[in-house]
């Protein structure tokens, strides 16, 4: 008989897992915004590592607070180190209470580190015949590697015995240290020696075997690293002792106290719902016998249990005809592509996959072309028998980001049509700060399930695969989870949007029908001129010179305007400008900001501020943007983002419109390439002074209100009532300071701020803000009470119900918190001008479509502006029409004033 192995201890290094999830997974929160997203990572390991290791006995260690013995031997220890983020220290104290609710042993010994108490338990384990498994992401624990220690990685999934040391730092075990003490730690502040790398070290301890062997023969060592290794070596017995983990510290806890495990359901329970861990709550809940009303009331809808998993790889007719008839009989179903490119306008289709319960999914190659690949069905077949199906508006499809597939689709011949429910949009609209929105962190967040990255198939980098080149077996299974994902990302978040708020109307009456609005207006495009850009371009360059010149002319002498190092030798040692800020590593600093407070004081960083902005304008705009134009189509077609900001606007990429400056000659100049093609004119009508509208009506302020009726202009009558002049009498200048008033309140700013804005002392400042507030009081008591309403809820919302949560609203750090504070003031305003410009959007698209097909179509959407391309011989109409329904998007106690004018070019029109 075989004698049964005693199962290795488990030895857990919780501070290592601490900040790597706290890094690793994204900002959670609860509904009363205290993080989780360490606590969840850190107690996802535990639990991996029970399954993993059954039987095995688990002991959970920390690091205390406070110094330890090595900051006695050395007191610059760990002196680099930041503070801990107070965001990961209030998870602290949950993870300890969470492990010990476990019924798992937590060790927090004063004066040593979590290393040292490992180290000594797996001693003390290896002395008697107990094999050892600690669970760490610390290269420093490689040290203890043995026949009988063994580290796992369980974040990344990775083991390391004595051979996967050599592997990965190219010395043995028993080398380590000696290793560390070369190389030494920044982060430690262990000094190590100057310049010497990995490959260094390794070279020299394959050499010499031993530290102390090579400080022996340090002679030998040639060069200006001998030198350094020369000078080191007074510290370097230091820099070992330092590295070295001790493994003899007095504890009050030997592995004679292990005991099985006892764990505390109740307590357990109460925590998990206090930190609104679902999956967990209902798994202790269906396992112990709980009421499941209890964990929804207190959290919210649990997750759904994870389905059994039945993935196929369809390359047969007869099996891909039974999933078509279930795709037509179902009432819903999810669907998505995989294609041979990001950019959807060259992307053509590789595979489909589909689900119709959670669970079961099936993808469909159509186009992999590997060596050696299977036959598979023929794509255009296969896409003629799915166009009915995908085409018909009576057949609902859910999706992840089904614009991209719409558009892709389009490349066939197919319009997508019924598009029901995408499943990014639902996580957006329900938290658009909780997560990321793509498909793997909402599995993740939602369904705490790991998916199957891209890159874990396809490779990295340069040398990473297209779909078509991924073999099937790894392909299949992708692709069919993808749809088996999203299937089940719907059902985890439509009740959310349903129980909370107003979430599921602008959810289905805003963002939803967006969706194939932007399509049309992407697969459109816009015209661009290239030539213009070009002499554009060059225009750019010579005044750059002209600058460049001028500032080594101010400097006297030449230096590189582009490298911040002589720069800073430029402005701080030879000219003395005084420093407003320094880097991370205390140099001075020539950040932009810093250059535009330097520029009132001298001349060069003025010329250096401008010289910048012509740079930026010429690399991402004059250089870039003719790159951009179709080989097809002879358009640039951008990409409109509906989940990437929290506010609810739209943002754009490839290329990025909303960033084109307009105060500046030079960058109206960019707006003048972007034209109407010949036979059309371009439209555009912009809301006037849409977030001072939408406060007056927020906030009720009488004043406002009266202002906005009587059609007066906005700045004038804040500057005749701030300056205290009659509305005839404003100057330009009053006017300007009003108007930087107006907009710098809305955006929660200060008298700080605004003092640094108008340039004005901050008693000045803080007069005018007093003014203001005492003629528009109703502004004051509704920013007041938006505070109060975001410290008491968590969350602000838009005149529509949208929602934006604000994590860091009740944080210690007071200046986390005044920026959540502006942010409360500030949001509601910007996300009603959001929606609202989309509502228009989607009436005007319905309005174009049905009736002007042929004569006009909205081409771009650029903050509080529509761009329209319109046949000129219906101009007029189309003119009228749009204003109507742009002013008609909201219903406010202000009139909604749309400003419209048409031209060749953008410039001309706006």
């Amino acid at each position: 008989m075989t004698e049964q192995k005693t199962p290795p201890v488990v030895l857990v290094d919780g501070s290592s897992y601490l900040f790597r999830a706290f890094h690793a997974l994204p900002p959670l929160t609860t509904s009363k915004n205290h993080p989780t997203g360490a606590i969840k990572g850190v107690i996802s390991m535990l639990r991996r590592l029970e399954q993993d290791f059954p039987g095995s006995k688990v002991v959970v260690v920390f690091d205390a607070k406070g110094k330890t013995f090595r900051h006695d031997m050395y007191e610059e220890y760990k002196a680099n180190r930041p503070p801990m983020p107070e965001d990961l220290a209030m998870q602290i104290e949950p993870i300890h209470n969470i492990v010990k609710a476990m019924g798992l042993p937590l060790l927090i010994v004063p004066g040593v580190e979590a290393d040292d108490v490992i180290g000594t338990l797996a001693h003390e384990a290896t002395s008697k015949g107990i094999d050892v498994v600690v669970s760490t992401g610390d290269k420093d624990m490689a040290q203890l590697v043995s026949d009988h220690v063994t580290l796992i990685n369980t974040m990344t999934e990775t083991a390391m015995d004595r051979e996967g040391v050599v592997d990965k730092f190219g010395v043995k075990p028993e080398q380590i240290i000696d290793y560390l003490a070369l190389v030494g730690d920044k982060v430690d502040n262990i000094p190590g020696v100057n310049k010497c790398g990995p490959k260094t070290a390794v070279k020299w301890l394959q050499t010499y075997d031993t530290l102390d062997n090579l400080i022996e023969h340090a002679d030998e060592i040639k060069g200006k690293i001998g030198d350094n290794l020369r000078d080191a070596t007074d510290t370097l017995p230091l820099s070992r002792e330092l590295a070295t983990i001790r493994t003899d510290v007095e504890l009050d806890f030997g592995l004679e106290d292990l005991k099985d495990r006892e764990q505390d359901d109740d307590q357990l329970l109460e925590l998990f719902r206090e930190y609104e861990f679902r999956s967990w709550i209902a798994e202790l809940e269906n396992g112990n016998g709980h009421s499941d009303d209890q964990s929804t009331r207190s959290t919210g809808t649990p997750m759904p249990d994870k389905p059994e998993k039945c993935y196929s790889v369809v390359t047969d007719q007869q099996e891909f005809d039974q999933w078509l008839e279930r795709l037509k009989n179902a009432a819903l179903f999810a669907f998505d592509t995989e294609t041979t490119s990001l950019r959807y306008m060259d992307a053509e289709v590789v595979g489909v996959s589909f689900a119709v319960e959670p669970g079961e999914a099936a993808y469909v190659p159509l186009g992999h072309d590997y060596m050696g690949a299977p036959e598979q069905l023929d794509r255009d077949s296969v896409l003629d028998q799915l166009k009915p199906l995908l085409e018909s508006p009576e057949h609902k499809k859910i999706g992840q980001n089904l614009k991209y597939d719409k558009n892709v689709l389009a490349n066939h011949g197919i319009t997508l049509e019924g598009i029901a429910e995408d499943t990014m949009l639902e996580s957006y609209v329900y938290n658009s700060v909780a997560t990321r929105h793509d498909m793997d962190s909402l599995a993740r967040v939602y369904l705490d399930e790991q998916t199957i990255s891209y890159e874990s198939i396809a490779g990295k980098g340069a040398k990473q695969l297209t779909f078509n080149q991924i073999d099937l077996e790894q392909a299949g299974p992708y692709a069919a989870e993808d749809a088996d994902i999203t299937l089940r990302l719907h059902h985890a978040l439509s009740p959310k949007l349903q129980e909370t708020g107003k979430l599921e109307s602008v959810y289905r009456e805003i963002d939803l029908p967006l969706v194939p609005v932007l399509s049309r207006m992407e697969r459109r495009g816009t015209l661009i001129s290239a030539s213009t850009l070009r002499n554009h371009s060059q225009q750019l360059a010579e005044r750059m010179a002209e600058l460049e010149e001028q500032a080594h002319e101010v400097a006297g002498e030449a230096f590189n305007l582009g490298s911040p190092k002589q720069l800073q030798a430029i402005l701080y040692d030879k000219l003395g400008l005084r420093v407003v800020k320094k880097t991370p590593k205390g140099a001075p600093s020539t950040a932009e900001p810093v250059l535009q407070e330097l520029a009132d004081e001298h001349e060069l960083p003025r010329l250096i501020v401008q010289h910048r902005s012509l740079s930026k304008l010429k690399s991402t705009y004059t250089d870039t943007l003719p790159e951009l134009i179709h080989h097809r189509t002879g358009r640039v077609h951008t990409s409109y983002h509906q989940a990437v900001t929290a506010t609810g606007r739209l943002s754009s990429s490839e290329p990025n419109l909303q960033n084109i400056p307009i105060r500046t000659e030079e960058g109206r100049r960019i707006r003048q390439a972007f034209i109407a093609p010949e036979g059309y004119k371009l439209l555009a009508a912009d809301y006037s002074q849409i977030e001072l509208r939408i406060m007056a009506h927020l906030s009720g302020d009488k004043g406002l209100l009266n202002a906005f009726e009587q059609g007066e202009d906005i700045h004038k009558a804040t500057a005749a009532e701030v300056f205290g002049v009659s509305l005839d009498d404003v100057s330009s200048d009053q006017r300007r300071r009003a108007k930087a008033i107006n907009f710098g309140l809305i955006y929660g700013m200060s008298a700080f701020g605004l003092a640094r804005q108008l340039g004005e002392e901050r008693k000045d400042a803080q007069t005018y803000i007093d003014r203001y507030f005492e003629r528009y009081p109703g502004v004051l008591k509704y920013m007041d009470n938006i505070r109060k309403q975001a410290h008491d809820d968590g969350f602000v919302e838009t005149l529509y119900g949208r929602r934006l949560y604000l994590p860091e609203i009740n944080a210690r750090n007071k200046q986390m918190q005044q920026a959540a504070e502006r942010t409360a003031i500030n949001a509601p305003m910007q996300g009603t001008a959001a929606d609202i410009i989309k509502r228009a959007m989607i009436d005007v698209d319905n309005w174009l479509h049905n009736e002007h097909a042929d004569d006009a179509c909205m081409t771009m959407q650029v903050h509080d502006e529509l761009i329209i391309e319109v046949r000129e011989d219906a101009l007029e109409k189309v003119k009228e029409g749009l204003v109507k329904r742009m002013s008609a998007a909201a219903t406010l106690d202000v009139p909604l004033l749309v400003e419209a004018d048409v031209g060749n070019n953008w410039d001309e029109a706006h």
